[in-house]
């Protein structure tokens, strides 16, 4: 018997860990309970990237998300907390393999890295692994710190979104 209240969330017991592997290279990997279906679609549907993508303690949201999701479609997402305070991240979508492998560009500076990230699905688990490769070392040096708080947190709300789904979708 579960002793926890009904708006308390379970605990996670995935890990996200976030590595440098070169001066240019940012590798982020975590295990998400559901197959890579909900998973890709969860990074690749608008209405459900506003639920995950932003990091809750940062205090913004997603107030837009435009995504077309296939090789040389374009993305653009615009967080804060309203549209007068806001960033602003686009590029373009290189591959893009459903339910396996997502490749886009960050176009929004000149420090922009190339994204990849891969779903690869075991016993009804998804691995994922995103895989950054900045323009230079300082670019990377810029952007780690974000990483390194952001990501987690991101893909702990992404793991309950998932919980969410899977119940809402089947576990199939």
């Amino acid at each position: 018997m579960d002793a926890r209240g009904e708006s308390e969330p379970a605990p996670m017991k995935n890990r996200t860990t976030v590595e440098r592997r070169s001066e240019r290279e940012l590798v982020v990997t975590r295990t998400f309970d559901g197959p890579a279906r909900i998973v890709f679609e969860a990074w690749t549907t608008p209405e459900l990237l506003k639920r995950w993508w932003a990091p809750k303690s940062n205090g913004v949201s997603l107030l837009s998300c435009e995504v077309d999701v296939r090789v040389g479609g374009r993305y653009r997402f615009e967080f804060g907390h309203d549209a007068s305070q806001s960033m602003v991240f686009f590029g373009r979508y290189l591959e893009v393999t459903p339910y396996s492998r997502l490749v886009w560009t960050n176009e929004e500076s000149d420090d922009g890295a190339v994204t990849t990230v891969t779903f690869e699905e075991k016993e009804g688990k998804t691995l994922l692994v995103l895989h950054e490769l900045y323009p230079s070392k300082e670019a990377l040096d810029l952007a780690i710190a974000g990483m390194e708080d952001g990501m987690p947190e991101q893909f702990e709300q992404l793991d309950e979104l998932l919980v969410t789904l899977g119940a809402s979708m089947g576990r199939t």
